[in-house]
């Protein structure tokens, strides 16, 4: 009998950290997907190498906004900013996201917050 008392323990606690654990890592998971598209965005390495116009602001917060929905985050065009630095020779964008995921877990829900950038 003990053994079996054992084995339902480790099953059920197994059972409690897969529940617990999967919608935190997810979230954490698709920030740091964000993360790395902002960081692409950013770059702008087809303008740098001259294979396509600059895009205005709006079009770069639309294609965060894009990015944004492939991980299921609800990001709207007005919590993305935009910062341009550097020279019209070296020009520099940075960007970054403030969003809120709601984590519903069984018997209790709460918010995350979080602020991908596209800063190293």
């Amino acid at each position: 009998m003990p053994n079996k008392a054992k084995l339902i323990l480790v099953l059920a606690v197994l059972v409690l950290v897969i529940v617990v654990g999967w919608p935190l890592a997810s979230c954490e998971l698709f920030y740091f997907e964000l993360r790395a598209d902002l960081r692409d965005i950013a770059s702008q390495n087809a303008v740098r190498i001259g294979l396509a116009p600059a895009s205005t602001d709006e079009e770069i917060r639309a294609t965060v906004v894009r990015a944004a929905r492939k991980y299921e985050i609800q990001l709207w065009p007005e919590q993305v900013t935009l910062q341009h630095t550097g020279t019209a020779e070296d020009p520099t964008l940075y960007l970054a996201a403030n969003y809120d995921v709601r984590v519903k877990l069984p018997w209790y829900s709460f918010t995350l917050h979080f602020t991908p950038s596209s800063a190293r």
